[in-house]
């Protein structure tokens, strides 16, 4: 797939519609993550979780992704997280530097914004608000809005159909290979940013349409 994407047309954005993943993407959360994951796997199993699993595990629902590796633990692993990880949800999330300026360059340019994420939308508007990021965004998707979730497109797709536009004419953006493949799935433009989870290799190695080291990166690869 071409990293480029032709101009829209005059006086047009390049992308009628950029959605954008939360979590290691609008956010730099992956610190807290990491240690709700490793905090509830200790308290359920006393084991040690590294970093690098721990790592390998965002992006995904934390239902599927503890029903995956403890059958039958899900649901009292889930709990244990949320608590853990909403007690120091504020301590330890940390703005990402640039991504302010990239959303408001985007809205000049005409674009408009929305959130696909894999955690709960209350706990979005959360983050949004403890990083700073009061942009106008015309959606917000929380795990609550489909049944199935990243990497299947239902999110993404659940998205543009609410906002009334083509899937063709959307950007998603995410730093897991989960958001990569869900935007391909879904017709998006997949683009990737290496200040989250997923390393330059594992997220190249999915085909996005383009992949950004700095914010100021993205905001080229978006106008």
């Amino acid at each position: 797939m071409s990293s480029a994407q032709p101009p829209g047309p005059a006086g047009q954005p390049r992308h009628r519609v950029v959605l954008f993943d939360f979590d290691g993407t609008l956010a730099d959360t992956i610190p807290l993550i990491v240690a709700s994951f490793q905090h509830t796997v200790s308290h359920q199993f006393g084991e040690v979780v590294s970093e690098q699993e721990a790592r390998s595990w965002i992006g995904r629902t934390l239902v599927d992704t503890f029903a995956e590796r403890y059958p039958g633990q899900a649901e009292a692993m889930v709990k244990t997280y949320r608590d853990w990880n909403l007690a120091h949800h504020d301590d330890l999330i940390r703005a990402v530097e640039g991504i302010s300026q990239v959303l408001d360059g985007l809205l000049v340019a005409g674009c408009r914004l929305g959130v696909v994420s894999s955690k709960s939308e209350h706990t979005v508007r959360r983050g949004l608000q403890a990083v700073g990021l009061r942009h106008d965004f015309d959606i917000i998707v929380g795990l609550e809005a489909t049944a199935r979730h990243k990497p299947h497109p239902d999110p993404l797709l659940h998205a543009a159909e609410a906002l009334k536009v083509d899937p063709a004419v959307c950007a998603y953006v995410g730093d897991a290979t989960v958001d990569i493949r869900a935007a391909r799935a879904a017709g998006m433009r997949p683009v990737g940013v290496t200040w989250g989870a997923g390393t330059t290799a594992e997220l190249r190695a999915e085909g996005p349409a383009a992949v950004a080291d700095t914010a100021g990166e993205l905001l080229g690869i978006l106008t």
